[in-house]
């Protein structure tokens, strides 16, 4: 299991676990509940460049959003 402190969004944290580039789990810590859990259960399964690919740059607030942060912990992830 992998943590991404969140910059500029109500979610404050984000837990995820990738196996061999596939996104295992996601998990939101505060933000808005639903939705997170939404976002989590639309990615799971998905190979880490292609929840990238979707949710990289969608707009909430502070230039940035929850989906969007995930997509800088899963960029972060890969280039490490």
């Amino acid at each position: 299991m992998y943590t991404y402190k969140t910059y500029g969004t109500c979610s404050r944290q984000i837990l995820y676990d990738i196996d061999n580039g596939i996104v295992k789990s996601v998990k939101f810590i505060g933000g808005c509940s639903g939705n997170l859990q939404g976002v989590s259960k639309l990615v799971e399964g998905r190979k880490v460049e292609e929840v990238i690919g979707l949710l990289e740059g969608i707009k909430c607030r502070n230039n940035t959003s929850c989906p969007d942060q995930l997509s800088k912990a899963l960029k972060q992830h890969i280039e490490k």
